[in-house]
């Protein structure tokens, strides 16, 4: 695109090569002139590219030998049923949470990707829409519900500084027991491209997730979309 700084559209050319094996682990980059000759760019540009890639983790600066392709990306144990702060809690990243929505009561939404019961519906549910964050990257979307049964006092709550599963189970005794999820690869669009930081068309991880409780008839529902451009997900951290 003509709008995509030069220096960005060298990051991506890279990265492309990187993500797809054709420059593997410890290969050493091209020369700084080699890229400016190749991209028909200045030196600055290149050095800009390069730096954005350091930054990213894709690649690092050796002095005398020039820049190298990085080991893979670290992953994060996001495809287990734990909530994200008790899967991130214990890892040496910076993990942030960011409430973009809620809590808050409304109607379940039209044509909801599980079937809810007639009760479950007249209850209506509790919302929450939080960005989650590792290193200052935006790394997962997420729409969260849960039926509005038995929860008082839980739109006063701040789930920016509070776990969902850890008040769920000290605050109101509801211990999360299991999970049904469905996952499959999709395209960031007009609304989860600019929260994911993201452009238009990048992939994402679309994950439903239904999970159940020690409580009769009371289940979570979420909706992820997770940016795996700096981290892969796993069912453990490494």
């Amino acid at each position: 695109m003509k709008s995509t700084p030069r220096y960005k559209a060298v990051h991506q050319y890279i990265k492309k090569l990187i993500i797809s094996g054709e420059l593997v682990e410890g290969a050493l980059l091209p020369s700084e002139n080699e890229l400016c000759e190749r991209f028909q760019v200045t030196r600055p540009t290149v050095r800009q590219a390069l730096t954005s890639l350091v930054q990213d983790g894709y690649i690092y600066k050796h002095h005398g030998k020039g820049s190298i392709v990085a080991s893979q990306h670290k992953t994060l144990g996001l495809l287990s049923f734990k909530g994200f702060s008790e899967v991130l809690k214990e890892t040496p990243e910076a993990v942030d949470t960011k409430v973009l929505e809620g809590p808050k009561v409304q109607d379940w939404p039209e044509d909801f990707f599980y079937p809810l019961s007639s009760k479950v519906l007249k209850q209506g549910c509790l919302f929450i829409k939080r960005l989650r964050l590792v290193n200052a990257s935006p790394v997962m979307l997420e729409y969260t519900w849960l039926p509005n049964k038995n929860l008082t006092g839980f739109t006063e709550i701040t789930f920016d500084r509070h776990s969902l599963f850890g008040t769920l189970g000290s605050k109101y005794h509801i211990e999360v027991s299991s999970v049904d999820q469905h996952i499959r690869a999709i395209v960031a669009n007009g609304k989860t491209a600019p929260a994911l930081d993201l452009e238009v068309g990048a992939p994402l991880l679309h994950i439903y997730r239904k999970y159940g409780t020690n409580q009769k008839d009371f289940n979570l529902y979420s909706s992820l979309f997770c940016n795996t451009d700096k981290y892969a997900l796993s069912s453990e951290f490494k």
